[in-house]
């Protein structure tokens, strides 16, 4: 059995929507299909759940959304029939987020908010299949997916509930659940926090042992550099789930960095498919090792630098352990960190408690900070012990300040941190000098 899973725009729009359902159609064999809700949904009912939080009334912004989706039925259906279905649709859901909105408005309700989008966008797209008479049941995933107290999936529960229920539609060749959303251990609504649905889909991957787990977005598949910022790049054949964790963690925008995790602890391939281009070969992710030493290069915004000065640290065990303890009081992960005897610099990229942290650390010595860094990661096949590979890159780096280098950490990845004005002038320098592809 394989997962299909499709983002919110390759279901943004009813001649999307379609698509989608003819992709999967075209896939043999049964499959389950994963479902976003449609593009804008998630950040709308975001605006309407702050609103709401605020006590501020929401009323224009669901009408605007309501609107999208009462157009959007029209243009996905062809029959009066199931028009009428798809407005029945619409109209029930949008009542429902009206009560939570007339109520007493909580956290509880926002993530029950959170969860409308999943539930229209999946319960639309099967009354679409009802429509084209494909054999398909919809499987809610608030039947299966669950998180515990600490907010991680709970991978064997979700398998013991699921694998029953998709030996009892052994008749059915598809079926279509939601990303995203789940259960807590309270056995509330709840979610598993923005880009979710690429989780899901690995979840389920890993909870019935899939054949496959296929991310379709709107690219074809893992890029070698930034498409955004950088012209010459291309899509990479195959990585390792440790190259793509790398990519996907340090900036790499198609892939979710949780979805590896299930994926690589099970050993189920992951694909990155193209919707716009289904004939495109995309990426394919297994535990394969391959020839290619430099794979590609990503990059992660928003990183702020710490870096702790004291003489003190000189012979003195136990300090990077105080400093690391500041950082775990404050539940703020560190991403770099290079030292010397001196001092130690620290990035994070998270300033929630930034000004907390710092105060904590001048306890320790004199302490600069650096914001508006970026990380940017040279990923590849044991990177770090090949040959010639980090002069190539400094090489290629020569004109751009360097703020830090973290080298070692990992076999399959090489960072340095540099300001943002310089990212990207940064990439493409590295595009060429790695890749050969001149801007």
């Amino acid at each position: 059995m394989l997962v299909l899973k499709f983002g919110g725009t390759s279901v943004g729009q009813p001649e999307r929507m379609k698509k989608v359902a003819s992709l999967c159609l075209a896939t043999p064999g049964k499959k389950v299909v994963v479902l976003s809700a449609l593009s804008g949904t998630t950040n709308a009912l975001v605006r309407i759940g702050d609103a709401l939080l605020e006590g501020r009334s929401a009323e224009e912004e669901i009408s605007a959304l309501e609107r999208h989706y009462l157009d959007f039925v029209p243009r996905l259906y062809d029959s009066d029939s199931f028009r009428a279905i798809g407005n029945e649709i619409v109209s029930r859901y949008f009542i429902f987020i009206r009560l939570l909105a007339a109520g007493q408005f909580d956290q509880k309700s926002y993530r029950e908010l959170l969860a409308q989008g999943e539930l229209i966008s999946t319960e639309l797209f099967y009354q679409h299949l009802q429509e084209r008479k494909v054999p398909a049941r919809l499987l809610p995933a608030l039947h299966f997916m669950s998180i515990d107290e600490n907010e991680e999936p709970e991978l064997e529960k979700i398998s013991q509930r699921l694998k029953p229920l998709i030996s009892s539609l052994s008749n059915v060749d598809i079926i279509v659940t939601q990303g995203y959303i789940c259960r807590n251990h309270r056995n509330e609504i709840d979610n598993l926090k923005r880009g979710g649905s690429d989780y899901t889909a690995s979840l389920i991957g890993a909870a019935i042992g899939a054949e496959e787990i296929q991310i379709w977005t709107d690219i074809d598949g893992m890029h070698n550099n930034d498409p955004r910022v950088v012209k010459n790049t291309f899509p990479i054949k195959e990585l390792t789930f440790e190259e793509a964790s790398e990519l996907a963690y340090f900036g790499a925008k198609i892939l979710h960095p949780s979805t590896i995790v299930p994926a690589q602890k099970y050993n189920v391939p992951v694909r990155l498919k193209n919707t716009m281009d289904e004939q495109a070969p995309g990426t394919i992710i297994t535990s394969k090792d391959s020839e290619s030493i430099v794979k590609a290069v990503a990059t992660k915004d928003g990183i702020t630098a710490i870096r702790i000065k004291s003489s003190r640290m000189l012979m003195a065990y136990g300090f990077l352990r105080r400093v690391f303890e500041v950082f775990e009081q404050y539940k703020t992960p560190i991403d770099m960190i290079t030292t010397s005897e001196v001092a130690v610099s620290v990035t994070i990229d998270n300033n929630t408690h930034l000004r907390s942290i710092l105060t904590e650390l001048e306890k320790y010595g004199t302490i600069d900070v650096d914001e508006n860094q970026s990380i940017i990661s040279i990923v590849g096949n044991r990177i770090t012990g090949s040959e010639g590979v980090l002069k190539r890159i400094f090489d290629a780096l020569e004109h751009i300040p360097i703020r830090m280098v973290s080298c070692g950490g990992s076999n399959n990845n090489i960072s340095v941190l540099v300001s943002t004005v310089y990212k990207e002038k940064a990439l493409i320098a590295l595009n060429e000098g790695l890749f050969g592809l001149k801007q």
